[in-house]
């Protein structure tokens, strides 16, 4: 992550910015960070990713329901930071209420969030600990992170480190985490029609 301003801005100041930029940055406790541009291997399993969750949205009998947006921002409920995660699946009726969706691509309810994912690049702090609690405080449902080379700390990793995707739930108000690697089925609380493996999606970056 490469901070570019240091004085502090608001989030309305940041969106004003945003379109503007010409790079994908975000918000971060009030100063914008540009972030890392996607490398070809993290792209494929995003891209990989997506297509896994469409075809699982088709099949639990959600398409039109819910989707997957090209952009969107996720406002954080302290207002400090703005997220533009890999991966979101919204929820197509309560994304009608949010007031800034139509005009702005903002997302201010957890209730429009069906799943977030962060597929894990150099950033891999802003994934695992700025984001996990901004996500959980803010009420998502449903969170992964996905670590297909193996990026992150070593106290989420294992030692020595392995690949891992890792789905956090909320339960009463706090993330549980759920782990799996290798060829381990993905077993998804609002997806449980996925049947993926880890391994499948980590192979995916592996071309």
């Amino acid at each position: 992550m490469i901070q570019t301003l240091t004085e502090l801005i608001t989030f309305d100041d940041f969106v004003a910015q945003y379109p503007n930029t010409g790079g994908r940055y975000e918000l971060h406790d009030g100063i914008i960070a540009e972030m890392p541009k996607p490398k070809g291997k993290h792209s494929i399993v995003t891209g990989f990713l997506i297509e896994e969750l469409i075809l699982t949205i088709i099949q639990m009998g959600k398409r039109g329901m819910w989707i997957i947006p090209r952009e969107s921002i996720v406002k954080s409920s302290n207002s400090k930071s703005g997220y533009e995660p890999d991966i979101i699946v919204i929820d197509q009726e309560a994304i009608s209420t949010e007031p800034r969706w139509a005009s702005e691509s903002i997302i201010e309810n957890a209730s429009s969030v069906k799943l977030i994912v962060e597929v894990v690049s150099t950033n891999w702090r802003d994934d695992y600990f700025k984001k996990r609690a901004d996500y959980e405080e803010l009420g998502i449902t449903e969170y992964w992170i996905v670590d297909y080379a193996a990026l992150g700390g070593r106290n989420f990793l294992g030692n020595p480190k392995q690949p891992k995707l890792s789905i956090y739930q909320l339960i009463e108000g706090e993330y549980q985490i759920q782990q799996f690697s290798d060829d381990d089925i993905i077993i998804s609380p609002t997806f449980p029609a996925f049947q993926q493996t880890a391994n499948q999606i980590f192979k995916a970056g592996q071309g």
